[in-house]
Order: C-alpha cells, then sequence, then structure tokens
C-alpha cells in the first residue's frame, strides 16, 4: 500500500526524531570511521554497502534503532481520501520534505561530512514561545553550496537554540582533466579554496523569507586535524545594515572520509590562506586603482558625465564592496529551462523586495545586492538580483547580454537587461515582468515634421552596461534612451574598462573572496497535487464565506475544468508573447452555458499557493466579489487552479473564479 505524501512526510518525522534522539550520526559516523579504515587495509579491495550494513548489525546498532520504534495502527484507506481536511500533526511536519536517497560511496574519492549539531544565541527569537502540537511557526532553513552540490536541512521552528541538527556528505573531488576519480590528497585539498557557502533563511508564519546569514566557511582546518574530525563554532552574522551585528552561533563538526594518511600542520594551513587573502588584496587593491584612474578619465570627457549613474562597484548582503562585473556569471540550467523567454519568465516568477532601511523613514534606499545563492534561497530580491541572474542565464543561451543601468520615470535607479542581436538589433528586457522592448533610437537631428519611433518601453536614461566580462559607460551628450546609440565599438559613444582589468578580480577563480557560482535546483513543487490542494482550499473558503453571508454553495464540476484551458493559454502567453486557445475556450463556454443564464469569469495570477492570502486578495477585486457573493436563480459557482513549477521554490500560480446564473429580466 502507498502512503499519501503527508502521511510518508509525517512517518519520516517521526523516524528522524528517533534517530536523532539516539545520536545515531555519531555511532554510524564511528562505525563507518573504522570500517573505511579496516577497507585501506591491503587485505580489503573495496567496500561495498553491504560491508557497512553487515559492520552496523554487529554492532548492535540496527537492532536497537527498531527495539524503540513503534508505530500507530494502520489507517484505513477510506479515511486518505483528498477530500478530508488532514488533521493537524502532533508535532512539526516538514510541508517541503527533502527526497532522501542512497549515496554510494567511492572508497577512491574522498568526503567531507559537515555536521550541523544545533544553534545558540540567536538572541532576537529569545522570547520565542514555544510552538503548539499543530502550530503553524517560524521556521529556520540553512542552506548550502559547495562546488557546484547544493543542499538544505529540514525546518525547524526558531528559537533562541534552534534544533538544527543535520549532517550533509561533500564530496571533494580533483579537477584537473582526467583526475575526477582520483583521490583528493591533503595538498591537492590545500589547494581547493572553494569555501563552504552557508545561508540561513527564516520563514515566518504566512511563508515570507528572511534572509538572516550568508557565511563562507573555510573548512581546510579539518587537514590539520590527527583523527580527520574537529569541531568548530560559526558565528553568523547578520545582512546589509545588521552586516556587523551577530546573528546566531551555529556548532559543527567537520569529518574528512577516509581519514588523511598524512596530515597538514595548521602552519602550514593558516600560510596557505594568508597567501590566498594578500594575492586577492593585491589584485583588489590594481584594479581599484585602475577603476579611480578610468573614473577621472571618463569625468574628462565632458563635465556631465558626472551626473550619470555609473556604477562600478555594489555592496553585497554581508556589506563587501565588489565590482558589478563580478555578479554577472556564465549560468547554464540544463534541461530545467529551455529557452531565454522562459528563462526570463522563470525570473520574474521571483518576488521584488527591497532591502530594508532601519529608520528609513526619509525614502531612502538600502544598498544591498545579494549573492545569487542568498537571492535563489530567499526567493525574492531587488531589481538588481532579478537583473543581474535573467542576464547571467541569458549569457548561458549564448546571448550577447548586459546588464543596463540607468533610470524609470521620476528619476528613480533601476537595472534592466539588454540584448544585442549579430543585425544589431537591441532588445530591452525587463527582468521584473519578462516584457520585452525593441529599442528604436530618435534622430534629434531630423526634421521636426519627420516621424520618429514612439518608445514602449519604461526606461529613461541609461548611465553604463556590464556584463562578466565588459565595462562600458556612456558618454553621449545625452544618456537618455531613446536617444542611446548602443555601438559598443564606437569610443566617442561608450568608454570601455579593459577586459583584462576587469578579468583580474571577476573571472572564476581569479580572487578567493568571489562567492562560487551555485547551479540551479529543480521545482520544489509537484504542479498536479499542488493544483488540488490550493483549489480544494480555496472551494472550502468560498463555501464558509457564502454560509456567513447565508447563501448556498452549488459548484459546477464541468465549468470548473472547462477554465484549465484558459489558465494553461495565459501562462503559455506570459513565457512566449504570443496568445493561443482563446477561441477554443469561448466555444467551450458557451456550450457549458445554457441560453438564458449568464456568465461571469475572474482570472488573477500569484506568486505563491497560501489559499488564504490569496482568496483575501480576491475578494478585494470588486469583480471577484461579485462572482463569488453572487446571487440569483440557478447559480452554478466554478473554480480552477493551475500551478506552474519553475527552478527552484519558483511558481505561477492561476486562478479564475467563475459562476453562471440564469437572467431574470
Amino acid at each position: 500500500m502507498s502512503l499519501p505524501p503527508e502521511k510518508a512526510s509525517e512517518l519520516k518525522q517521526i523516524i528522524h526524531n528517533h534517530l536523532i534522539k539516539m545520536n545515531i550520526h555519531r555511532k554510524i559516523r564511528d562505525v563507518l570511521s573504522e570500517t573505511v579504515r579496516e577497507d585501506l587495509d591491503p587485505g580489503h579491495s573495496s567496500l561495498s554497502e553491504e560491508d557497512f550494513l553487515r559492520a552496523l548489525q554487529r554492532r548492535g546498532i540496527v537492532d536497537d534503532v527498531m527495539k524503540d520504534l513503534h508505530f500507530s495502527k494502520e489507517v484505513p484507506d477510506t479515511e486518505l481520501e483528498l477530500q478530508n481536511t488532514p488533521k493537524p500533526a502532533t508535532h512539526f511536519i516538514d510541508k517541503d520534505p527533502t527526497k532522501l536517497k542512497k549515496t554510494n560511496m567511492d572508497p577512491a574519492r574522498r568526503y567531507l561530512y559537515l555536521q550541523v549539531l544545533g544553534g545558540k544565541a540567536f538572541l532576537e527569537h529569545l522570547q520565542e514561545p514555544e510552538p503548539l502540537p499543530g502550530q503553524v511557526c517560524s521556521t529556520f532553513t540553512l542552506y548550502l553550496h559547495f562546488r557546484n552540490q547544493r543542499f538544505h536541512s529540514k525546518p525547524v521552528p526558531c528559537a533562541c537554540e534552534p534544533d538544527l541538527q543535520e549532517g550533509f556528505l561533500l564530496e571533494i573531488h580533483r579537477e584537473g582533466l582526467g583526475d575526477g576519480s582520483k583521490m583528493a590528497d591533503a595538498t591537492t585539498m590545500l589547494s581547493i579554496c572553494d569555501p563552504v557557502h552557508l545561508v540561513l533563511i527564516k520563514r515566518d508564519a504566512s511563508s515570507e523569507t528572511t534572509l538572516v546569514s550568508s557565511y563562507f566557511l573555510d573548512w581546510r582546518t579539518v587537514l590539520s586535524s590527527p583523527s580527520g574530525k574537529t569541531s568548530i563554532a560559526v558565528e553568523l552574522l547578520g545582512v546589509g545594515s545588521e552586516c556587523k551585528v551577530t546573528a546566531g552561533v551555529l556548532n559543527m563538526s567537520l569529518d574528512l572520509y577516509p581519514p588523511l594518511s598524512e596530515i597538514l600542520s595548521p602552519d602550514i594551513i593558516t600560510t596557505q590562506q594568508s597567501l590566498e587573502r594578500q594575492k586577492t588584496t593585491e589584485k583588489e587593491r590594481l584594479f581599484l586603482v585602475y577603476a579611480k584612474q578610468w573614473w577621472r578619465e571618463f569625468l574628462e570627457i565632458r563635465p556631465a558625465n558626472q551626473s550619470k549613474l555609473v556604477k562600478i562597484f555594489a555592496q553585497d548582503e554581508n556589506g563587501v564592496n565588489r565590482p558589478v562585473c563580478s555578479y554577472v556569471r556564465v549560468l547554464r540550467a540544463g534541461r530545467l529551462l529551455e529557452s531565454p523567454r522562459q528563462a526570463a519568465r522563470f525570473v520574474s516568477l521571483l518576488g521584488l523586495e527591497k532591502a530594508p532601511v532601519v529608520g528609513g523613514g526619509g525614502g531612502g534606499k538600502q544598498e544591498q545586492w545579494c549573492s545569487l545563492l542568498a537571492f535563489l534561497c530567499r526567493n525574492k530580491g531587488d531589481c538588481e538580483d532579478h537583473a543581474t541572474l535573467l542576464c547571467s542565464l541569458l549569457l548561458g543561451f549564448g546571448l550577447d547580454a548586459y546588464v543596463c543601468v540607468g533610470t524609470k520615470p521620476k528619476s528613480l535607479a533601476h537595472t534592466w537587461v539588454m540584448t544585442r542581436g549579430t543585425d544589431s538589433t537591441i532588445t530591452f528586457w525587463e527582468s521584473l515582468t519578462a516584457h520585452r522592448y525593441l529599442h528604436q533610437a530618435i534622430d534629434p537631428d531630423a526634421p521636426p515634421l519627420a516621424p520618429q519611433p514612439r518608445p514602449s518601453y519604461p526606461y529613461r536614461t541609461i548611465g553604463c552596461v556590464f556584463n562578466h566580462r565588459s565595462f562600458l559607460a556612456n558618454c553621449q551628450p545625452s544618456d537618455a534612451v531613446e536617444l542611446c546609440s548602443f555601438d559598443f565599438h564606437n569610443q566617442s559613444q561608450w568608454k570601455a574598462m579593459s577586459e583584462e582589468a576587469v578579468g583580474s578580480v571577476c573571472s572564476p577563480g581569479s580572487t578567493t573572496s568571489l562567492p562560487p557560482l551555485p547551479p540551479l535546483c529543480g521545482p520544489s513543487l509537484e504542479p498536479s497535487a499542488a493544483s488540488n490542494q490550493l483549489e480544494l482550499e480555496l472551494r472550502y473558503l468560498v463555501v464558509e464565506h457564502r454560509k456567513d453571508l447565508g447563501l448556498a454553495t452549488v459548484w459546477d464540476d464541468h465549468l470548473s475544468y472547462v477554465l484549465s484551458s484558459a489558465l494553461a493559454a495565459y501562462e503559455l502567453e506570459r513565457c512566449t508573447g504570443t496568445s493561443c486557445g482563446n477561441e477554443e475556450f469561448q466555444d467551450a463556454v458557451r456550450r457549458a452555458v445554457p441560453d438564458g443564464h449568464t456568465f461571469k469569469g475572474f482570472p488573477i495570477h500569484f506568486l505563491h499557493h497560501n489559499a488564504r492570502r490569496a482568496f483575501a486578495t480576491c475578494l478585494r477585486s470588486p469583480f471577484c466579489d461579485e462572482i463569488v457573493c453572487c446571487r440569483g436563480d440557478h447559480v452554478r459557482l466554478a473554480v480552477r487552479v493551475r500551478v506552474f513549477a519553475y527552478p527552484e521554490s519558483a511558481c505561477a500560480v492561476w486562478v479564475m473564479f467563475a459562476c453562471k446564473y440564469r437572467s431574470v429580466l
């Protein structure tokens, strides 16, 4: 018998809690360490999963686990119907469970086992009450990225001492040609300067996310441990205006498998880290000297250049000034995104949120560009985060893409993306909406009555453009977008930085201060299940709302199904810019609505799948309120939900409410 997802998740959580209570991680780690050491003896050739299981059974660990693990009686199938509302659990359940997969440990490869042993000193949650059974509460989730590997913990309730207990097995592989299958020795690992990027996200009861901390962990201290194990306390700092304030502390342990035969002295590791810092500092110093000289030359071209929006450096979430070109990389999405326009749709589905300003009554904007991992984990960011991500994806699709820095109406600073075609066609991409605009320059010297193109884009001025290799500042007499020429080879119109100078601090691996580029993860939602669940919850809310008004509710399931084609057409139009399928939808509605009846429909789009938030938003529209509260003769209601899943946790949610009723003259 197969269990429904919510029951399987509850079962996993019960087992997980039981294993943590038994401190099973430490027991397994000890057995694994002993087994690997035995395997490295000359008499053994390889370590198999069966050998390891036999080792666990010999020590009685399997028996100990099963002895105290009890389950309640089986639930009849009739109680597991989708229509029934699940009862609240008596303990915390992961609503987005991580799929556990068997990992075959290759004895010829080296692994780093990073274990989180709990948190402390999260003083902002000092007065946080203990969550009641079944209560929806704020949670912490820890995200990791290391050398193209991404993981995340299960959410745990926010507390002064959050119960973050997780283990992550990270593979340390060599990067040389043909060296991928060889075990990394101590010297090779010492030269791997890639940090483990840790991002802590807080999610409140309404599913709103907040970036708590972004930390880069140098794991190489474990190379000097005689046992191949070391324990550390990681002090997490806040972000933005609180980047100098401690957010909390995470206790961790680092283990190497198999242990090193020859360890390194702490002095060697310290010296290597010091040399890397010196090299990075010198490169950054030289680039700063070059940037200052470049800026002086730019101002000498024309005094008006002083007022143009030319941005060379930007602060990240940790308050570190980085060249803007370092925020753009060539990013390929594999099979997750099929086209540049689908990539633009994906980026537009990530929420917009400006960095908060403490005491910002004056309407000022906090300077904060986010590293890519922090942006993806939080699932929202400012327009700069959207533009740099979209530019990175378009570069991955082989387009000549640039981030544009300029202004919108009312002189509001804004960033967007531009692509240049091989035929010199200039296309603007708005990363917040996925809209595309064709740029046609206005000729200021044309006669007054000569026809001129009318700009359709919302951009007013442009100060500079950049990507991962180039930085160009606009030195034309006017920075108005409609008057600009985008011939980047014309040095009288665009002043370019040296590509060699930009590459010295922005190319991958050029400095140790650059955050590593994380890969995109697949969708975290199962579209059909999410659509069904949200539709059932909305039906329940409609019935309750009408009951409060003294109205009965009768659903028309066929009409609900007919609405599906319209929702699919809406999403296709957002992705491709072309509309199709409207004729079939209109014909189906005419057949579903009898003569003498009136049909009304209200579609709406969301970036989340919270039923109560969605329903409250819908009722604020008088058109939707008129449908939901429809009174009349032979009233039939319909609602249809379509959830379209995109990479990461992005989703496009389309909802349509409809009704039909007999017209009375």
